[in-house]
């Protein structure tokens, strides 16, 4: 596990052993069974996670009680409700693990311990966030002038591995169409 997450790192910067042994002492890894919450509506968010195995799913749960699948985080992937994790506000969103999963957890305390004292995480971290940034606009945009079957085709080309580990109810509430139209769809 470590070596994958160094290996992560290093894809933005370069880390010597050291720093990599101070940065890890940063985090702790986690098991949760799928259906385990790591993260629920209402409650205070303690930690940002990068999954080392399974998957994750982060939902906003509208005041009629409809599920809007924000995003999914697989291996590689971080994923939190990020305005409560900065602001130590409370969760908006739920993030539950749809697989069982294994995610190394960093506090907001530990995240900023290790950008005052490690000035390369801060940079690891601003790219990070900056590709997310990047990420989510892109979504924004597609789901407010692409049709169905243009979001269906474009997650599908992206993400394949996603259509065999997620139920399709998931993937409609993702792409913001009924299973109906998902099923038709996949029909097509």
């Amino acid at each position: 596990m470590e070596k994958i997450f160094k290996a992560h790192i290093n894809k933005i910067i370069a880390l010597t052993d050291d720093e990599f042994e101070y940065v890890m002492s940063h985090f702790s890894l986690k098991d949760f069974k799928k259906r385990d919450f790591l993260i629920r509506k209402g409650e205070a968010v303690k930690y940002t996670f990068w999954v080392v195995s399974g998957l994750l799913k982060l939902d906003y749960q509208d005041v009629a009680g409809k599920q809007h699948v924000v995003a999914f985080a697989m291996e590689d992937w971080w994923e939190c409700d990020y305005y409560a994790f900065y602001n130590q506000t409370l969760a908006t969103m739920s993030l539950q693990a749809l697989e069982d999963s294994q995610v190394l957890c960093m506090t907001l305390q530990d995240y900023n311990t290790l950008c005052s004292n490690v000035p390369k995480m801060t940079y690891f971290f601003l790219e990070k966030a900056n590709r997310g940034h990047i990420v989510s606009q892109k979504r924004i945009v597609e789901l407010i002038s692409a049709n169905a079957k243009e979001r269906y085709v474009k997650l599908l080309k992206r993400y394949p591995q996603l259509f065999q580990r997620v139920p399709h109810t998931l993937i409609a509430s993702y792409l913001g169409v009924s299973r109906e139209t998902l099923s038709r769809l996949l029909t097509q």
